[in-house]
């Protein structure tokens, strides 16, 4: 199977799975396709150059949806990661808030950012139009009471050059995966403010992505990859493989970055300022543990709201059930049955409901779920999606 890719960390699995024999264990030979931008990953799988792709998980639904060219059905069968991306400022803003040597608040660093924003106008780059990073980074300025498109720009720059657009002033702040932000501070040209887990624990983030055709072509394929995908994953999480893996994915043909960098971000640990101690921020990316990798149809519910809200387009019953669709957990259940792996009763759930650990019904396993809170305090429900809508400030 052909997989494409964009050098980032969260791309770990895929080359983890080919790297170090689990997906050979499942009877299956990788090939593995680097691009550099979004837009090449989805016109690459559209068009049948590869088989499935590493791919910011909104992407697939827009694609499923028809937004911006043709609908092609889609299928996202398992997740890759949730969060493990930043919000990085241009150490001149970082300057001019204030910024300290630890993550800040949410709430504290909008209030100063919207003080800033009243009087220049600021722009920031997130890695596609259709990203959860565009959609996190909006979240959170709004519910600081910052409107994105009127009192800020946004623009789209690739994750490889987003240091290079902090460092030719193009932008004051980027939203974007490791180790693009680690290698912004440690080139100097900007620091950390906030870990996207701030703004939403938990939050759905890079996807296995493939064509509804080629899932019913290849499903016996498919199955496989995802338990070599799975078992990468519980190699990925243990502590004692870190240093191996960062160097795995530090390598040219794959991130093309420091072995330092990498290790960082897989172990939790973000540099926020040029040469400080980088600081420990549990769960910052987040993979295996709690059935992650179970594609929740309510995540998809939640990115297809932030669609609509966004894209400036009414709520449609139609296409919410599209987007809850490309998100396919029976196909997560098919394929690690009998595996003893965690396997959610439901499909969908209340996010960002949770503050505390608590026990779920499951088909296979025992499964725990912790906090998955929104930095607000709101909740989204994914019956009610209109209703959530006509909440937002």
């Amino acid at each position: 199977m052909r997989i494409g890719f964009l050098p980032l960390v969260d791309a770990a699995l895929p080359i983890l799975a080919h790297e170090l024999g689990f997906a050979e264990a499942q009877g299956l030979r990788l090939e593995l396709v680097r691009d550099m931008t979004w837009a090449t990953v989805r016109d690459r799988l559209l068009y049948g150059h590869t088989d499935a792709a590493h791919m910011v998980a909104p992407l697939a639904i827009a694609t499923a949806l028809g937004r911006g060219r043709t609908a092609v059905p889609m299928a996202v069968p398992f997740v890759l990661g949730l969060n493990g991306n930043a919000v990085t400022f241009s150490t001149a803003l970082a300057d001019a808030i204030g910024l300290g040597d630890t993550l800040g608040d949410p709430l504290t660093i909008g209030r100063a950012l919207k003080q800033i924003a009243a009087e220049r106008r600021l722009r920031f780059g997130v890695v596609h139009r259709y990203s959860s990073h565009n959609y996190m980074l909006r979240y959170w300025l709004a519910g600081v009471g910052i409107r994105p498109d009127v009192d800020i720009d946004i623009v789209v720059t690739s994750p490889p050059f987003a240091a290079d657009a902090l460092a030719a002033g193009e932008v004051d702040g980027i939203c974007v995966g490791e180790p693009w932000n680690s290698i912004a501070v440690d080139r100097g040209v900007g620091r950390i403010a906030l870990a996207t887990a701030q703004i939403w624990r938990r939050g759905v983030e890079k996807v296995l992505a493939m064509r509804s055709a080629v899932v019913e072509e290849r499903r016996e394929a498919l199955l496989r990859l995802i338990r070599a995908l799975h078992a990468a994953a519980a190699h990925f999480v243990d502590p004692a493989n870190a240093e191996a893996n960062a160097a795995i994915l530090a390598r040219a043909e794959y991130l093309g970055s420091s072995p330092d960098a990498v290790l960082r971000a897989i172990t939790d640990r973000l540099r926020l300022t040029p040469g400080g101690e980088p600081v420990h921020y549990p769960d910052f990316m987040f993979q295996y543990r709690e059935a992650a990798n179970f594609p929740w149809r309510s995540q998809a519910a939640w990115l297809y709201a932030q669609m609509t809200r966004w894209d400036g387009i009414a709520y449609c019953d139609t296409d919410a059930a599209t987007a809850m669709e490309v998100f396919c957990p029976n196909i997560y259940r098919e394929a690690l049955a009998g595996s003893g792996a965690p396997l959610p009763g439901a499909s969908s759930k209340l996010e960002g409901g949770l503050d505390a650990p608590i026990g779920v019904g499951s088909v296979q396993g025992r499964l725990v779920l912790s906090a998955d809170g929104f930095f607000d305090g709101r909740a989204f429900d994914p019956e009610d999606i209109a209703g959530y809508l006509a909440a937002l400030p």
